[in-house]
């Protein structure tokens, strides 16, 4: 039954969940229906019986010896019916009259003299009886009246209306079940049209979407979450389409070059410093290709999720420090001047190597691209749990339509000037990578005067020493 469930389709399942629903629901309605009616009809005969027994008791009389008397001549047609009767006794428990109706019935207990009128149902000669006994007083004597009316027709109509019910409980479950099928298909028909639309966007239509007819309903909100996903997938395969030919341009560009090297080199006879030369060429577009395979390495390990970091508490002030010391010949070349304010004690958990090589690669790119004879200033600040180092350089800044690809692979504001400084275009994304795999941020906006401000975010350490006392209001550093 399980796994005939799992397997049968929606709108099956949907109308066999409310065609049991709805049989359960019929059944315990049907019962409470029946007994109800039985409630009802044993009411009616208790007012009958009630009835009787008042109209007994209105026959009743004191004889001229004193006592009691019947006067069946009276009340002959109604004794005589075979479904009702009644019987008189003493207190002392003698038979003063009894019906032929009622002679099937057992004697009257002379307690019933000393009880409270009562109800009770009997049964005798193969039927059930319904009785009303109770006492009353004649001429000074008391005595025991007992009304009787047979149940049989009661029975009768209960049992009418149980087949009533029996019969057409599961007329109702049958067309509840189809009516409940088709309802189903009909609320499902959208989803199969979703289906269709969907099985025909393939990887080379992603641009087409899914028709939205209401998108206030689950069926909307599903064609939108789905829409959406096209989008993501469309956007991915545009990233992965570009990355593909961005990487083949970049191999194939050392690739021509160290091709057309040695063409040259062996066009015609070389002497040994022309040759070293050209080695020495080819050697530098080898280089350049193994920086570039080693950066397409690195972000794929990361893509994959395959790189393992070692955190350790870090001082971000120190880790600074460091890197412009590493990068300040590259600043001197260009006579810039890199201005350090990095207090110590703020502490981020991070892989050394892995952080380093982000803040490496921002650093460098402003040295890159900020003018001859600047100023790069590198501030580092905590606050609110928060570490954030800022790269300010006094370059040209960068375009609004450009910011939102700067971390992109390959992307390049501009290719030509890139290219001859030696860039991957694959710093920057590296940077966010690093960034990102420590719960970070790293984001850039154009400074209040002009250039770029590169800001990194990340968690503070707060299980460090002295953390608490390094916030935002120390400052520190020098220049490179």
């Amino acid at each position: 039954m399980t796994a005939w469930g799992a397997a049968a389709p929606i709108r099956v399942r949907l109308a066999a969940w409310y065609t049991l629903v709805l049989t359960l629901m019929l059944v315990v309605y049907a019962a409470a229906t029946f007994v109800a009616v039985r409630h009802e009809f044993l009411e009616q005969l208790d007012d009958e019986l009630h009835a009787d027994f008042e109209e007994a008791e209105g026959l009743l009389a004191s004889a001229v010896d004193g006592r009691v008397s019947w006067p069946g001549d009276r009340h002959h047609d109604a004794d005589s019916e075979a479904d009702r009767g009644s019987d008189i006794w003493s207190a002392a428990g003698e038979q003063i009259y009894r019906s032929p109706a009622s002679a099937v019935l057992p004697p009257v207990a002379p307690a019933a003299a000393t009880s409270a009128p009562r109800y009770a149902s009997i049964v005798a000669g193969g039927h059930r009886w319904r009785t009303l006994v109770g006492t009353t007083s004649v001429g000074g004597h008391t005595v025991v009246l007992r009304v009787s009316r047979s149940e049989d027709r009661l029975q009768s109509q209960l049992w009418e209306v149980l087949v009533v019910l029996a019969l057409g409980l599961p007329v109702v479950v049958a067309l509840a079940g189809i009516g409940g099928y088709i309802l189903a298909r009909r609320a499902l028909t959208p989803i199969d049209h979703l289906a269709s639309e969907a099985r025909r966007i393939t990887a080379d239509r992603l641009h087409e979407r899914l028709s939205v007819p209401n998108q206030t309903d689950e069926i909307g909100r599903l064609a939108s979450v789905i829409n959406d996903t096209f989008a993501r997938l469309e956007a991915s395969f545009d990233e992965l389409r570009r990355f593909t030919a961005d990487a083949s341009h970049e191999l194939r560009t050392p690739l021509s070059v160290i091709r057309g090297i040695g063409e040259i080199g062996l066009g015609e006879t070389r002497t040994p410093a022309e040759y070293k030369e050209a080695i020495g060429s080819m050697l530098e577009e080898v280089d350049r290709l193994t920086t570039l395979v080693e950066a397409l390495l690195r972000l794929s390990h990361g893509d994959a999720g395959t790189v393992r970091l070692s955190r350790e508490p870090l001082e971000l002030g120190q880790l600074v420090r460091d890197v412009v010391s590493s990068l300040g010949i590259l600043a001197e070349e260009r006579s810039q001047r890199l201005i350090v304010d990095a207090p110590d004690h703020i502490s981020v958990k991070a892989d050394r190597l892995v952080l380093r090589e982000a803040v490496t690669n921002v650093v460098d790119n402003a040295i890159k691209y900020g003018p001859e004879r600047s100023t790069i200033a590198i501030h580092v600040r905590a606050a609110d749990g928060v570490a954030t180092l800022t790269v300010a350089d006094e370059g040209s800044g960068i375009a609004a339509e450009h910011r939102a690809r700067i971390f992109d692979r390959f992307f390049r504001v501009d290719e030509a000037r890139s290219r001859d400084r030696g860039g991957t275009g694959l710093g920057l994304a590296i940077a966010k990578w690093a960034v990102e795999i420590h719960g970070g941020r790293i984001s850039v906006d154009n400074g209040p005067n002009g250039g770029s401000t590169f800001r990194i975010r990340l968690p503070v350490d707060v299980e460090s020493p002295g953390i608490h006392h390094e916030q935002a209001t120390q400052s520190g550093g020098g220049q490179a």
